[in-house]
């Protein structure tokens, strides 16, 4: 397998004095989206995210590149999320429909580093049910909005396999500038491990900010519910 070709940002070099404070630590609260309301992760919604992510091939592709699952049972599933409801970085969220509370997925913070104001969102996923739908991009669009916007951070990143080109088109889509290649990076399942790494930067946030509301915005949407506009083609710099 070669190297997916991608071309990093262009950004420019800096040695500039940083007078900006330390940013905040994420506090254990919810973060509202506009579809969606992400919640600390607890062993309750373990029995709804078990069976909404395992009983068939559609589900269990769901972890074909995170470092864990599928599992063998509900048991150690729930387990599994009491251990990650115990984390503080990374600090785990479950992603739950805003009106019916039911949970949908899973995400986390980490990498956590107030000192630089550097954070990164990752162990992503969604239910099959979400995937590629508006719900998807409102969560990670509230996690973006809250690191930059309330807790104060300058750089956060997105980091994948880099043989997986949908997180890779995800990062690109939702702003984030391509950075390069760590290679032979970790060992995940037993196999080796490139690592894709992507960054958006608190001056180029602004513009990102925008371009997810006039993609949210109900006008960006016909009566059947098609995108007018793709976030791609906004969030391209």
């Amino acid at each position: 397998m070669t190297q997916q070709q991608e071309t990093p940002r262009r950004r420019r070099l800096s040695e500039d004095a940083v007078e900006t404070p330390p940013a905040a630590w994420p506090e254990r609260g919810d973060i509202l989206g506009r579809r969606t309301r992400l919640t600390p992760v607890m062993a309750g919604h373990a029995e709804a995210l078990f069976e909404l992510s395992h009983g068939d091939e559609t589900k269990r592709r769901l972890w074909a590149y995170l470092p864990y699952g599928p599992f063998a049972d509900a048991e150690a599933f729930t387990a599994w999320v009491e251990l990650r409801a115990a984390s503080e970085d990374p600090l785990f969220y479950a992603v739950l429909d805003k009106d019916s509370g039911r949970p949908e997925g899973m995400t986390s913070y980490l990498n956590i580093v107030p000192g630089n104001a550097s954070i990164e969102i990752g162990h992503i996923w969604f239910v099959p049910e979400i995937q590629r739908s508006p719900k998807t991009t409102d969560a990670l669009y509230a996690m973006l909005r809250h690191a930059f916007d309330d807790l104060g951070y300058r750089r956060l990143e997105w980091k994948c396999n880099a043989a997986n080109a949908k997180s890779r088109s995800a990062a690109r889509r939702l702003g984030f500038g391509y950075e390069g290649v760590f290679f032979r990076h970790m060992i995940v399942k037993g196999r080796n491990r490139d690592t894709a790494w992507y960054s958006l930067l608190a001056e180029e946030w602004p513009r990102v900010r925008d371009n997810f509301e006039a993609w949210l915005a109900p006008e960006n949407f016909d009566s059947e519910g098609r995108q007018k506009r793709s976030l791609t083609e906004l969030n391209r710099f």
